[in-house]
């Protein structure tokens, strides 16, 4: 079996096994040996300086950060000193030396982030999201403005949702009202909203009071017209519930009115939620070190823990699905990167990366826990902190349920009208990102094109890959011969399971993609797709199930459900070569 080096170093290294001399490649960041060679120098400098603040702070600090609710304070002051936000948060064309808005290098951050904590992560997300409308608009002060206070070390706030409404900025009641002499005053409160105590800027969504028309403007929360009502969270982020009492609003500070407004909410937001899966990929990756590390050295009934079968089995389903979280969110940054006008392709993978791979992440978590059990309640453990902080990944920026019924808006296109693009390589150039700032308008999805996913199934001919494209057949038969019916696409809860059937082709795409861009063995990939294919038969069973589905569609349903091809020897080597492998590779300092 051969294993290569790959060339996204931040994601993928080659370590050193106790098994085979040839070592394994994983995908699990392991901060203390990783070296970031495929980034400039200027960006490795700044991802090690982050690595190295949080493991000279160490565990107990940490933890105790958490448990006390501490603002990060050491943090923005350590990313002001070395002006971390504002080298990666400023486009090229407003910022000073080597700021650039570099999807790829990013996502390196969002991962050690995700890593140590999500509170840290938190931060610096809502930043991203707050400087979101700034960016995408044509207001030239505004912008030399942000980039000025980011510069100074400010972090950014973005108001978009209301404690009555949630997200739907249909119903927003922020209220900017005209006066005589051209100015306005705006008026309202928001709710949910991160970095609202101390955001330099804070991009605010509203209504014009005399025409209803949506506008997008900057406010500051140190003046004295922004109430800080209170912090919504018992943690160490503040997430604000903020009252604008006839702020003072000059045509200098409105970033965009009517509907480039609305196009400005959506298109940040699909920057914005791209980050969530690689906080999760983060997290899932620190405690699978220390349940490995726990269960590795404990002994019951005469065994180590890692000796028992149905422990292998958890372990080995968590790197598996772990590895394949990485390898989607990686391709999904190339198309991120790659999108023009006519190339929109990462509609689709975006909220697959917040959606799907977030609720990856939950389930990456549980198999851990099962694991370690009640040592997953010890507060010295990252573990505790884990759990809770994994949950909150899917039901920000967008439920789930609003990010599925995104998808189910692509899969017609997808499976019967593909499009034809030119091969996308891998994205790692270090320039600027500058279509994510000039998306254009959020209407048409539907029209939408995918390349023909079938070309990259068929490149891989390995049993378990096999059996899942004949579960990807079943569904196209299912969606001709047992196409739903009006009712049925009225019943959110019968589409949300199809929606995780069309999903699971859509990532397993994506997946083979990258395992071909980056030399995947062939059991590596086979043992990923063990894993989905029991995953489809679940979500076929559910959809077999419904009250509404009818016998057609229940009959092509029970046909999907498939055992994965089990073989011994490629589980025992993917036990010992990649999961059991990362036992003592890595602990945070104490």
């Amino acid at each position: 079996m051969k294993l290569i080096d790959l060339p996204y170093n931040f994601l993928f290294k080659k370590k050193a096994s106790p098994y085979h001399a040839a070592g394994f490649t994983s995908v699990t960041l392991d901060p203390k040996r990783e070296h970031y060679e495929t980034l400039d120098p200027a960006s490795r400098d700044l991802m090690l300086k982050t690595i190295r603040f949080f493991e000279d702070r160490g565990k107990a600090k940490l933890k105790e950060d958490d448990h006390e609710r501490t603002w990060y304070a050491d943090f923005l002051k350590f990313q002001k000193n070395e002006k971390l936000f504002a080298s990666l948060l400023t486009p090229e064309d407003q910022g000073q030396g080597d700021c650039r808005w570099d999807t790829y290098r990013n996502c390196a951050l969002n991962e050690i982030l995700g890593f140590y904590g999500l509170a840290h992560w938190y931060t610096w997300q809502v930043s991203i999201l707050g400087l979101g409308p700034i960016w995408i608009s044509n207001n030239e002060k505004v912008k030399a403005k942000a980039a000025k206070l980011l510069q100074e070390g400010g972090i950014f706030a973005f108001g978009l949702s209301e404690r009555e409404h949630g997200a739907d900025i249909y119903s927003s009641e922020m209220a900017l009202t005209p006066q005589e002499d051209g100015t306005f005053l705006a008026n309202g409160s928001k709710y949910y909203i991160g970095n609202g105590n101390e955001a330099a800027l804070v991009s605010v969504f509203g209504k014009m009071s005399d025409t209803g028309d949506y506008v997008f403007f900057v406010v500051d929360s140190r003046h004295k017209s922004y109430e800080l009502v209170k912090n919504t969270v018992n943690s160490q982020n503040f997430v604000a519930e903020f009252r604008l009492n006839d702020y003072p609003i000059k045509q200098d500070d409105i970033l965009a009115v009517g509907s480039e407004a609305w196009d400005m909410a959506l298109n940040t937001v699909n920057v914005g939620k791209f980050n969530l899966g690689w906080a999760s990929i983060g997290i899932c990756s620190h405690a699978f070190y220390e349940a490995i590390n726990h269960a590795s050295h404990r002994r019951l009934f005469d065994h180590y823990v890692t000796d028992f079968v149905h422990i292998k089995q958890l372990f080995t389903d968590a790197y598996t699905r772990l590895t394949a979280m990485k390898l989607f969110a990686m391709r999904a940054i190339d198309y991120m990167r790659g999108a023009n006008a006519e190339d929109r392709r990462y509609l689709l993978y975006t909220p697959m990366v917040k959606m799907k791979v977030t609720t990856q992440g939950e389930q990456v978590m549980d198999l851990l826990w099962d694991v370690i059990a009640a040592k997953g309640f010890e507060k010295d453990m990252y573990f505790e902190m884990a759990v809770k902080d994994i949950r909150a990944l899917p039901k920000l920026e967008g439920t789930v349920h609003v990010n599925m019924a995104l998808i189910l808006k692509f899969m017609a296109n997808y499976f019967f009208k593909p499009g034809k693009y030119p091969h996308i390589q891998p994205q790692t150039a270090p320039v600027n990102d500058d279509f994510l700032f000039n998306q254009g308008p959020t209407k048409g999805l539907g029209k939408t094109k995918f390349h023909d996913y079938k070309k990259v199934y068929n490149q891989f001919d390995l049993p378990n890959v096999n059996i899942f494209k004949k579960q990807i057949r079943l569904l196209k038969v299912l969606l001709v011969a047992g196409k739903p019916s009006a009712e049925q696409t009225k019943d959110f809860d019968f589409l949300l399971n199809l929606g995780e059937l069309f999903t699971l082709v859509v990532y397993g795409q994506l997946i083979l993609e990258n395992a071909k861009l980056q030399g995947i063995e062939d059991d590596l990939i086979d043992q990923i797709f063990d894993v989905m294919v029991r995953d489809f038969s679940k979500y076929a069973l559910l959809l077999s199930q419904k009250s509404s589905t009818t016998l057609v569609q229940q009959t092509i349903c029970e046909r999907m459900l498939k055992r994965p091809v089990v073989n011994q020897e490629r589980y025992d080597w993917i036990w010992e070569n990649y999961v059991f492998a990362m036992k003592d590779m890595y602990e945070m300092n104490p």
